[in-house]
């Protein structure tokens, strides 16, 4: 897919008030693109664009209510007559042991980074199959990677099915001449530690003391000091959404790169200090008569 700015593409993106949302808005429309933006604040968003560009629509969405993505696609659409790419980028941290979070906690953070991804994908698929083009891009994390981060399993949990979810998408609309990218970021410079996007468990139990530890780790020490920058991230993606053959996954910084080798090693040590047991579960073999 060519985004030059000979040949403009129409770009739908979600949580495009701040973050990499933000700064994708900015590049897109720098390089001559069509952009229809959402956030649940539409105000917010014209006010951080700051630009009253024709190529520029944005649009108050709430993700959770699937009728307010499909209104906020097909305005998308009248508009700009197409969708090239879709970025699922909006979201937000849950921090909080799994006892300590309630149902409802859990089922909230479910609701915006899992179903408003798939309400958004349900939305947007007619258009690009009818087309038989276009790039579904899907904002997973390090943590779609691996769990190991204390405090961070449901948000880990949504990342994980943002991650299996797209990759049965890829195999499912690549008939269609559909792309599919699961971008997994490490740690970026983004206000993603921000109390307005990451929220911290309702109520608290003493004897989690490493989730406390990673609580305090992630709104003190590592806010404002992370080590990846947003601009080189969101030229990356670009990049990638005009490549003719993009990857199905993208690991953006070298934290993401060395955790997931770190993950890989992990899995193929205990393959093979329990292949073994793996493969006596079978059923044996008749006997040859």
């Amino acid at each position: 897919m060519n985004t030059s700015q000979n040949n403009p593409q129409v770009w739908f993106i979600t949580g495009a008030s701040k973050g990499f949302g933000l700064e994708m808005v900015n590049q897109l429309l720098h390089q001559g693109h069509q952009v229809a933006a959402t956030s649940r604040d539409v105000a917010e968003l014209r006010r951080a664009a700051n630009t009253d560009s024709a190529n520029f629509l944005p649009l108050a969405v709430d993700l959770t209510t699937e009728s307010s993505v499909g209104a906020a696609i097909a305005a998308t659409i009248a508009r700009f007559g197409r969708l090239d790419v879709v970025v699922n980028n909006a979201g937000y941290g849950q921090l909080g042991s799994l006892e300590e979070l309630t149902d409802g906690e859990a089922r909230a953070n479910f609701d915006v980074n899992v179903f408003g991804t798939l309400h958004v994908i349900r939305q947007a698929m007619p258009q690009l199959r009818r087309q038989r083009v276009g790039h579904i891009i899907n904002f997973s994390s390090i943590a779609g990677i691996t769990g190991a981060f204390p405090g961070w399993g449901i948000y880990c949990a949504t990342k994980f099915a943002v991650e299996g979810l797209s990759e049965s998408l890829s195999a499912e609309v690549a008939p269609f001449g559909i792309k599919v990218t699961i971008v997994e970021p490490g740690y970026f410079r983004t206000d993603f530690l921000s109390a307005d996007s990451l929220r911290l468990a309702e109520s608290k139990l003493d004897a989690y003391a490493a989730v406390r530890e990673s609580e305090a780790a992630h709104t003190q020490q590592l806010k404002g000091n992370q080590p990846g920058d947003p601009q080189k991230a969101v030229a990356a993606i670009i990049q990638v959404a005009a490549a003719e053959n993009p990857p199905l996954h993208l690991l953006l910084g070298q934290d993401a790169y060395d955790v997931t080798n770190r993950k890989i090693k992990a899995m193929q040590a205990d393959m093979a200090q329990w292949k073994d047991l793996t493969v006596s579960t079978g059923f044996a073999e008749p006997a040859a008569a």
